[in-house]
Protein backbone atom coordinates (compact mmCIF):
# COMPACT_ATOMS: atom_id res chain seq x y z
CA UNK A 1 0.00 0.00 0.00
CA UNK A 2 1.28 3.45 -0.85
CA UNK A 3 2.20 5.61 2.11
CA UNK A 4 -0.15 8.61 2.50
CA UNK A 5 1.47 11.87 1.46
CA UNK A 6 0.59 15.23 0.05
CA UNK A 7 0.32 15.66 -3.67
CA UNK A 8 3.40 17.13 -5.32
CA UNK A 9 5.86 16.00 -2.67
CA UNK A 10 7.31 13.11 -4.66
CA UNK A 11 7.82 9.57 -3.39
CA UNK A 12 7.46 9.57 0.40
CA UNK A 13 9.77 7.75 2.76
CA UNK A 14 8.36 4.46 4.11
CA UNK A 15 6.42 4.75 7.34
CA UNK A 16 7.24 1.93 9.76
CA UNK A 17 6.42 3.40 13.17
CA UNK A 18 3.32 5.53 13.73
CA UNK A 19 2.28 7.40 16.87
CA UNK A 20 -1.31 8.51 17.48
CA UNK A 21 -1.97 10.97 20.30
CA UNK A 22 -5.43 11.12 21.90
CA UNK A 23 -5.48 11.96 25.60
CA UNK A 24 -9.20 12.41 26.39
CA UNK A 25 -11.96 13.01 27.31
CA UNK A 26 -14.32 10.06 26.67
CA UNK A 27 -16.54 11.81 24.12
CA UNK A 28 -13.50 13.07 22.23
CA UNK A 29 -11.90 9.63 22.39
CA UNK A 30 -15.03 8.10 20.86
CA UNK A 31 -15.10 10.79 18.16
CA UNK A 32 -11.61 9.56 17.23
CA UNK A 33 -12.69 5.96 16.54
CA UNK A 34 -13.12 6.78 12.83
CA UNK A 35 -9.67 8.45 12.54
CA UNK A 36 -8.10 5.56 14.50
CA UNK A 37 -9.54 3.09 12.01
CA UNK A 38 -8.55 5.20 9.00
CA UNK A 39 -4.96 5.49 10.24
CA UNK A 40 -4.80 1.72 10.72
CA UNK A 41 -6.12 1.13 7.19
CA UNK A 42 -3.65 3.65 5.73
CA UNK A 43 -0.66 2.09 7.50
CA UNK A 44 -1.48 -1.60 7.45
CA UNK A 45 2.15 -2.73 7.65
CA UNK A 46 3.31 -0.19 10.23
CA UNK A 47 3.54 -0.55 13.98
CA UNK A 48 1.02 1.86 15.49
CA UNK A 49 1.29 3.14 19.05
CA UNK A 50 -1.34 5.17 20.88
CA UNK A 51 -0.36 7.69 23.54
CA UNK A 52 -3.28 8.30 25.89
CA UNK A 53 -4.12 8.91 29.54
CA UNK A 54 -4.87 6.39 32.26
CA UNK A 55 -8.71 6.47 32.07
CA UNK A 56 -8.58 5.20 28.47
CA UNK A 57 -5.85 2.57 28.66
CA UNK A 58 -8.18 -0.42 29.04
CA UNK A 59 -10.50 0.72 26.26
CA UNK A 60 -7.60 1.54 23.95
CA UNK A 61 -5.94 -1.83 24.52
CA UNK A 62 -9.14 -3.59 23.49
CA UNK A 63 -9.26 -1.68 20.19
CA UNK A 64 -8.14 -3.47 17.01
CA UNK A 65 -6.23 -0.47 15.70
CA UNK A 66 -3.10 -0.32 17.86
CA UNK A 67 -0.08 -2.55 18.37
CA UNK A 68 0.82 -0.81 21.62
CA UNK A 69 -0.84 1.61 24.02
CA UNK A 70 1.34 3.86 26.19
CA UNK A 71 0.21 5.99 29.12
CA UNK A 72 0.99 9.69 29.00
CA UNK A 73 2.15 10.46 32.53
CA UNK A 74 2.28 14.19 31.71
CA UNK A 75 5.82 14.80 33.00
CA UNK A 76 6.98 18.35 33.63
CA UNK A 77 10.09 20.22 34.66
CA UNK A 78 9.72 18.85 38.19
CA UNK A 79 10.34 15.32 36.86
CA UNK A 80 13.29 15.75 34.46
CA UNK A 81 14.04 12.03 34.07
CA UNK A 82 10.51 11.25 32.96
CA UNK A 83 10.57 14.29 30.68
CA UNK A 84 13.75 13.01 29.03
CA UNK A 85 12.18 9.56 28.67
CA UNK A 86 9.17 11.13 26.95
CA UNK A 87 11.49 13.09 24.65
CA UNK A 88 13.25 9.90 23.62
CA UNK A 89 9.91 8.13 23.13
CA UNK A 90 8.48 10.89 20.91
CA UNK A 91 11.54 10.85 18.66
CA UNK A 92 11.09 7.19 17.76
CA UNK A 93 8.37 7.57 15.10
CA UNK A 94 8.27 8.15 11.35
CA UNK A 95 4.77 9.66 11.50
CA UNK A 96 2.74 11.26 14.31
CA UNK A 97 -0.99 11.96 14.17
CA UNK A 98 -1.82 14.40 16.94
CA UNK A 99 -5.59 14.10 17.35
CA UNK A 100 -5.56 15.95 20.67
CA UNK A 101 -4.20 19.20 19.16
CA UNK A 102 -3.83 21.00 22.49
CA UNK A 103 -1.25 23.22 24.13
CA UNK A 104 0.27 20.12 25.71
CA UNK A 105 0.70 18.31 22.41
CA UNK A 106 2.19 21.48 20.85
CA UNK A 107 4.87 21.19 23.53
CA UNK A 108 5.27 17.51 22.65
CA UNK A 109 5.91 18.55 19.04
CA UNK A 110 8.81 20.71 20.19
CA UNK A 111 10.00 17.97 22.53
CA UNK A 112 10.01 15.55 19.60
CA UNK A 113 12.37 17.86 17.70
CA UNK A 114 9.69 19.38 15.41
CA UNK A 115 9.55 16.40 13.04
CA UNK A 116 8.34 16.89 9.46
CA UNK A 117 6.03 13.89 9.72
CA UNK A 118 3.83 15.40 12.46
CA UNK A 119 0.15 15.85 11.59
CA UNK A 120 -1.53 18.31 13.93
CA UNK A 121 -2.28 21.94 14.60
CA UNK A 122 1.29 23.24 14.93
CA UNK A 123 1.85 25.43 11.86
CA UNK A 124 5.55 24.67 11.33
CA UNK A 125 4.97 20.96 10.62
CA UNK A 126 5.02 19.80 6.99
CA UNK A 127 1.75 17.91 7.61
CA UNK A 128 0.09 20.65 9.63
CA UNK A 129 -3.67 21.01 9.51
CA UNK A 130 -3.61 24.42 7.86
CA UNK A 131 -7.35 25.06 7.68
CA UNK A 132 -7.87 28.57 9.16
CA UNK A 133 -11.39 27.57 10.27
CA UNK A 134 -10.30 24.44 12.13
CA UNK A 135 -11.44 25.80 15.49
CA UNK A 136 -14.94 26.40 14.10
CA UNK A 137 -15.35 22.82 12.85
CA UNK A 138 -17.05 19.91 14.58
CA UNK A 139 -14.48 17.53 16.05
CA UNK A 140 -15.30 14.79 13.54
CA UNK A 141 -15.12 17.13 10.53
CA UNK A 142 -11.92 18.72 11.80
CA UNK A 143 -10.21 15.36 12.24
CA UNK A 144 -11.30 14.16 8.80
CA UNK A 145 -9.92 17.36 7.30
CA UNK A 146 -6.69 16.98 9.27
CA UNK A 147 -6.16 13.45 7.98
CA UNK A 148 -7.03 14.52 4.44
CA UNK A 149 -4.29 17.14 4.57
CA UNK A 150 -1.91 14.44 5.79
CA UNK A 151 -2.77 12.21 2.83
CA UNK A 152 -5.53 10.00 4.24
CA UNK A 153 -8.53 10.70 2.02
CA UNK A 154 -11.05 8.18 3.37
CA UNK A 155 -12.32 8.25 6.97
CA UNK A 156 -15.42 5.99 7.01
CA UNK A 157 -17.63 5.30 10.01
CA UNK A 158 -15.85 2.96 12.43
CA UNK A 159 -16.74 -0.70 12.71
CA UNK A 160 -17.43 -1.40 16.41
CA UNK A 161 -18.35 -5.08 16.41
CA UNK A 162 -15.19 -5.70 18.46
CA UNK A 163 -16.59 -3.46 21.22
CA UNK A 164 -20.10 -4.92 21.20
CA UNK A 165 -18.60 -8.43 21.44
CA UNK A 166 -17.02 -7.49 24.78
CA UNK A 167 -20.33 -6.63 26.47
CA UNK A 168 -21.11 -8.75 29.54
CA UNK A 169 -24.52 -7.28 30.36
CA UNK A 170 -27.21 -7.78 27.75
CA UNK A 171 -30.92 -6.95 27.68
CA UNK A 172 -31.64 -10.68 28.08
CA UNK A 173 -29.33 -11.10 31.08
CA UNK A 174 -31.00 -8.11 32.74
CA UNK A 175 -34.52 -9.32 32.00
CA UNK A 176 -35.28 -6.30 29.80
CA UNK A 177 -38.04 -7.87 27.74
CA UNK A 178 -40.04 -4.68 27.19
CA UNK A 179 -38.68 -1.67 25.29
CA UNK A 180 -36.24 0.29 27.42
CA UNK A 181 -34.69 3.74 27.29
CA UNK A 182 -31.29 4.74 28.60
CA UNK A 183 -31.02 7.78 30.87
CA UNK A 184 -27.60 9.42 31.33
CA UNK A 185 -28.09 12.02 34.11
CA UNK A 186 -24.40 12.55 34.91
CA UNK A 187 -21.63 14.62 33.35
CA UNK A 188 -17.98 15.38 33.93
CA UNK A 189 -17.45 16.38 37.59
CA UNK A 190 -16.01 19.69 36.45
CA UNK A 191 -19.14 20.68 34.54
CA UNK A 192 -22.18 20.53 36.86
CA UNK A 193 -23.94 23.19 34.76
CA UNK A 194 -24.23 20.62 31.95
CA UNK A 195 -26.60 18.48 34.03
CA UNK A 196 -30.35 18.68 33.54
CA UNK A 197 -31.97 18.89 37.00
CA UNK A 198 -32.27 15.45 38.59
CA UNK A 199 -35.95 15.80 39.42
CA UNK A 200 -36.72 16.25 35.74
CA UNK A 201 -34.93 13.03 34.88
CA UNK A 202 -37.17 11.36 37.47
CA UNK A 203 -40.25 12.94 35.92
CA UNK A 204 -39.14 11.87 32.44
CA UNK A 205 -38.57 8.32 33.73
CA UNK A 206 -42.15 8.31 35.03
CA UNK A 207 -43.46 9.38 31.60
CA UNK A 208 -41.42 6.65 29.92
CA UNK A 209 -42.72 4.01 32.33
CA UNK A 210 -46.31 5.12 31.83
CA UNK A 211 -45.85 4.65 28.07
CA UNK A 212 -44.39 1.16 28.38
CA UNK A 213 -40.69 2.12 28.16
CA UNK A 214 -38.51 0.81 31.02
CA UNK A 215 -36.12 3.57 32.21
CA UNK A 216 -32.52 2.33 32.63
CA UNK A 217 -30.03 4.66 34.31
CA UNK A 218 -26.37 4.29 33.34
CA UNK A 219 -23.23 6.03 34.57
CA UNK A 220 -20.26 5.56 36.86
CA UNK A 221 -20.37 4.81 40.56
CA UNK A 222 -20.34 8.55 41.26
CA UNK A 223 -23.75 8.76 39.55
CA UNK A 224 -25.34 6.29 42.01
CA UNK A 225 -27.10 9.10 43.96
CA UNK A 226 -28.53 10.38 40.67
CA UNK A 227 -29.98 6.96 39.87
CA UNK A 228 -31.45 6.77 43.35
CA UNK A 229 -33.04 10.17 42.81
CA UNK A 230 -34.64 8.92 39.61
CA UNK A 231 -35.91 5.81 41.39
CA UNK A 232 -37.43 7.95 44.14
CA UNK A 233 -39.87 9.29 41.53
CA UNK A 234 -40.00 6.22 39.31
CA UNK A 235 -39.45 3.00 41.33
CA UNK A 236 -39.49 0.82 38.19
CA UNK A 237 -36.35 2.49 36.83
CA UNK A 238 -33.40 0.10 36.64
CA UNK A 239 -30.18 1.39 38.22
CA UNK A 240 -27.04 0.18 36.42
CA UNK A 241 -24.72 2.93 37.64
CA UNK A 242 -21.30 1.59 38.55
CA UNK A 243 -22.11 -1.82 37.06
CA UNK A 244 -21.41 -1.34 33.36
CA UNK A 245 -18.27 -1.29 31.27
CA UNK A 246 -18.00 0.91 28.20
CA UNK A 247 -18.74 -2.19 26.13
CA UNK A 248 -21.86 -2.89 28.23
CA UNK A 249 -23.18 0.62 27.63
CA UNK A 250 -22.57 0.24 23.90
CA UNK A 251 -24.34 -3.12 23.84
CA UNK A 252 -27.34 -1.82 25.76
CA UNK A 253 -27.55 1.30 23.61
CA UNK A 254 -27.54 -0.79 20.44
CA UNK A 255 -30.88 -2.36 21.46
CA UNK A 256 -32.46 0.59 23.31
CA UNK A 257 -35.62 2.38 22.25
CA UNK A 258 -33.71 5.65 22.75
CA UNK A 259 -31.12 7.33 24.97
CA UNK A 260 -31.52 10.69 26.71
CA UNK A 261 -28.66 12.41 28.46
CA UNK A 262 -26.45 15.38 29.06
CA UNK A 263 -23.47 16.43 26.97
CA UNK A 264 -21.27 13.58 28.17
CA UNK A 265 -19.26 10.61 26.89
CA UNK A 266 -21.87 7.81 27.05
CA UNK A 267 -24.16 9.75 24.72
CA UNK A 268 -21.41 9.82 22.08
CA UNK A 269 -21.02 6.08 22.54
CA UNK A 270 -24.76 5.47 22.21
CA UNK A 271 -24.89 7.52 19.01
CA UNK A 272 -22.11 5.43 17.50
CA UNK A 273 -24.17 2.25 17.92
CA UNK A 274 -27.08 3.64 15.89
CA UNK A 275 -29.24 4.26 18.97
CA UNK A 276 -31.77 7.08 18.67
CA UNK A 277 -30.33 9.82 20.90
CA UNK A 278 -31.57 13.04 22.45
CA UNK A 279 -28.69 15.04 23.91
CA UNK A 280 -29.26 18.04 26.19
CA UNK A 281 -26.84 20.96 25.82
CA UNK A 282 -26.51 24.13 27.87
CA UNK A 283 -24.58 27.35 27.27
CA UNK A 284 -21.38 25.71 28.50
CA UNK A 285 -21.24 23.55 25.36
CA UNK A 286 -21.59 24.09 21.63
CA UNK A 287 -23.33 21.26 19.76
CA UNK A 288 -22.01 22.63 16.47
CA UNK A 289 -18.53 21.66 17.66
CA UNK A 290 -19.09 18.61 19.81
CA UNK A 291 -22.57 17.05 19.49
CA UNK A 292 -22.79 13.25 19.24
CA UNK A 293 -22.73 12.07 15.64
CA UNK A 294 -25.15 9.40 14.49
CA UNK A 295 -24.94 6.95 11.62
CA UNK A 296 -27.99 8.21 9.71
CA UNK A 297 -29.78 11.57 9.42
CA UNK A 298 -32.27 12.21 12.20
CA UNK A 299 -30.84 9.58 14.54
CA UNK A 300 -29.41 12.19 16.92
CA UNK A 301 -31.33 15.23 18.13
CA UNK A 302 -30.04 18.05 20.29
CA UNK A 303 -31.94 20.37 22.61
CA UNK A 304 -29.90 23.48 23.43
CA UNK A 305 -30.76 25.95 26.19
CA UNK A 306 -28.59 28.53 27.91
CA UNK A 307 -29.56 27.25 31.36
CA UNK A 308 -30.59 23.64 32.00
CA UNK A 309 -33.08 24.85 34.62
CA UNK A 310 -35.10 26.35 31.76
CA UNK A 311 -35.55 23.03 29.92
CA UNK A 312 -38.94 21.52 30.73
CA UNK A 313 -39.81 17.84 30.94
CA UNK A 314 -42.63 18.41 28.46
CA UNK A 315 -40.20 19.73 25.82
CA UNK A 316 -37.86 16.76 26.25
CA UNK A 317 -40.71 14.24 26.15
CA UNK A 318 -42.15 15.91 23.05
CA UNK A 319 -38.79 15.54 21.30
CA UNK A 320 -38.90 11.77 21.90
CA UNK A 321 -42.32 11.17 20.34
Amino acid sequence: MQTPHRAGQGTPAPVHDVLVIRLGALGDFIHSFAPFQAIRQAHQQARITLLTTRPFLELARSCPWFDEVVEDERPGLATPRRLLALRQFLRGFDRVYDLQTSGRTARYFRLAGKPAGWSGHVPCSALAHGNPWRNDMHTRARQRDQLRMAGIESVPEPEIGWLLAQARLTPASLGLEQPYGLLVPGASPGHPAKCWPLRRYGELATILAERGIRPVVVGGMAEKPLAQGVQALCPTALDLTGLTTIADVAGLAAHAWAAVGNDTGPMHLAALTGCRCLTLFCGKGDPALAAPMGLVPGQVRVLWVRDMALLSVQRVAAALW
